[in-house]
């Protein structure tokens, strides 16, 4: 079995969407092996989202995401990062597929309701810079 690193993000906790998206990714044959609620500060913001540095829509992604709490969580499944990045959508909720976490609960591009890893590469540092391997079962 494969993991990926899913964050809810601060507007899907802020707009109590958070059981709704965990029945939607459970629904959906991902099982939960890590959970927790999270407060970024700007510098971890900045460090989880180093590759979007010197962005045009850096700044605003780290205010954004350390606006409120998240939930990340460690999910498993076959080809867990391509089968998640499917039901989330685009990350335009516009241009999202219907049945999407995204089509279904985004607002925007920039509010758009989940995080998934964007490669088995990134999964793993992703998952190993919110959970340690004792909080994996």
């Amino acid at each position: 079995m494969d993991k990926t690193l899913a964050i809810l993000k601060p507007d899907c906790v802020e707009r109590k969407l958070t059981g709704k998206a965990l029945d939607f990714i459970l629904s959906r044959g991902f099982n939960i092996l890590a959970l927790k609620m999270v407060h970024l500060n700007p510098a971890e913001a900045r460090r989880f989202y180093a590759v979007h540095r010197g962005k045009s829509f850096f700044d605003e992604l780290i205010n954004f995401m350390t606006s409120g709490p998240c939930i990340p969580l460690v999910l498993e499944k076959e080809n867990a990062v391509p089968a998640f990045r499917e039901i989330i959508g685009a990350t335009d909720p516009a241009k999202a597929a219907e049945d999407t976490l995204r089509k279904l609960y985004a607002e925007s591009v920039q509010r758009n309701t989940v995080h998934g890893s964007d490669s088995e590469e990134n999964a793993q540092k992703e998952i190993a810079f919110f959970f340690s391997l004792m909080e994996i079962t």
